[in-house]
């Protein structure tokens, strides 16, 4: 598999949910590390995706969102 992307996570599939269009599949990244991906019922299929197979997450975006954690004490803040 070649691809453009360069955020690619191997890893192996711990659950597979399907629904009745779309599917969400859990990769173990190992360390304690999962990532979730909501993927078409079909693409289930033609991948032939199954609990304990190698799989990769590729990660491709054009934004990526900064956070912070808030250490304000302030009981009306928003920001926990």
């Amino acid at each position: 598999m070649k691809l453009s992307a360069r955020n690619q996570l191997k890893g192996k599939i711990l659950k597979v949910e399907e629904g009745l269009i779309t599917s969400k599949v859990v990769i173990d990244l190992g360390n304690g590390n999962k990532i979730t991906s909501i993927i078409s019922k079909e693409a289930i299929a033609d991948l032939d995706l199954k609990v304990g197979d190698t799989a990769f997450a590729i990660i491709k975006s054009t934004e990526v969102i900064i956070g912070t954690p808030c250490d304000c004490n302030d009981e009306n803040c928003n920001c926990k």
